[in-house]
């Protein structure tokens, strides 16, 4: 049976113990009738965030380079309980070894790294009770049904028979897959996949989930079925720290997003914060409308019969103004279709990080 996910909870109405909550006991009991939490630092039931770095640092040895290639620089990351955390960044920014680093997959070089107040690196067993992981890559059992991977994910984390056996039928509900409950994983469809990983994750109702690239691959339809579901375990109080490409849903799912590249967090706030920092937001828009207009009053100027600016610009001073609106926009950051819907999260990540081709 696969273990990869280390996966995470899911605060069903049934009031059974979080591993967030003030523990139960120590250790792993089969037997119990829920699952035995392990202790966690006194402080962490309180402590207004559930992760926390402080100059977290990742060097890889390198043939070219004597100082290695650090993917990661001084990290100093604060995620607050509750909420849904955004991690983005262009390829080889840092996203995947920070995640590694916060889920004991990757010892870092350097630094400190906390989950629940529980050190990740001087004791990782306990750390790993505390998270729930959705790798991009299908880490489930293919050789076991749906219903069968949720089930031993439970005993693996210590529920007792009857409890392994409630929570997966829960979760199979709850992530509507109930139909598909004695089905083997590889005849599941992408979607169905996907939401199978995400209700093990949380199956032994973690402090944090960590989702990669969790809608990657996958239709419209079922991208807007996993987040429905996310939506409802983040309401009831599930944090969440989301790596995603799709600049659309950071800006609309996350409370904060952390804008990371060469191993640096850049910018951290709430996407509309974001938003206003580059260019004061409203008024970079208004700068290029500004250059719009000038080049919409020559164009009525010159072309009398051009209805609002718009049609073929063929007079040279006309094309020359154009390209100056261009070159503005493009000074500034902006693509001209946000003039028509303002500055968007994409606007902050290509001003911060540039638009370069990344390997």
């Amino acid at each position: 049976m696969s273990t990869d996910s280390m996966a995470g909870n899911s605060r069903e109405s049934e009031p059974l113990a979080r591993v967030d909550d003030p523990p139960a006991g120590n250790g792993l009991r089969a037997g119990a009738d829920k699952a035995a939490a392990p202790s966690a630092p006194a402080a962490a039931e309180l402590a207004p965030e559930v992760i926390s770095t402080t100059s977290l640092t990742k060097v890889y040895p390198s043939e070219t380079d004597d100082e290695g290639l650090t993917a990661v620089d001084q990290l100093d990351l604060s995620v607050r309980r509750g909420e849904i955390f955004g991690l983005i960044g262009p390829n080889g920014a840092g996203k995947t070894t920070t995640v590694g680093m916060l889920t004991t997959r990757i010892i870092p070089t350097s630094g400190t790294a906390e989950v629940n107040g529980v050190d990740v690196v001087a004791d990782p067993p306990l750390a790993k009770h505390f998270i729930g992981v959705v790798h991009q890559l299908n880490t489930l059992d293919r050789s076991l049904t749906a219903w069968e991977n949720l089930y031993f994910h439970g005993r693996y984390y210590g529920m007792s028979a009857k409890a392994a056996r409630e929570a997966a039928d829960q979760q199979l509900e709850r992530f509507r897959l109930s139909h598909r409950a004695k089905s083997e994983v590889r005849t599941l469809s992408g979607g169905m996949t996907r939401r199978l990983m995400v209700a093990r994750a949380i199956l032994h109702r973690p402090a944090v989930l960590f989702l990669d690239e969790p809608t990657a691959s996958l239709d419209p339809q079922s991208r807007l079925a996993l987040w429905e579901i996310l939506g409802e375990i983040h309401q009831e109080g599930q944090t969440i720290l989301i790596t995603t490409h799709y600049m659309d849903e950071a800006e609309q799912f996350c409370d904060r997003v952390a804008i990371m590249d060469h191993g640096k967090i850049l910018a951290l706030d709430t996407p509309d914060q974001l938003k206003r920092s580059v260019g004061n937001g409203e008024d970079t828009t208004s700068t290029v409308k500004a250059w719009l207009g000038k080049l919409r009053a020559k164009a009525r100027t010159e072309e009398p019969d051009l209805v609002g600016g718009d049609g073929p610009l063929e007079d040279s001073h006309t094309e020359a103004a154009l390209l100056e609106v261009v070159a503005a926009a493009d000074r500034l950051g902006l693509n001209l279709d946000d003039l028509r819907r303002g500055v968007t999260l994409e606007t902050v990540f290509f001003h911060l990080t540039g638009r370069d081709l990344r390997e």
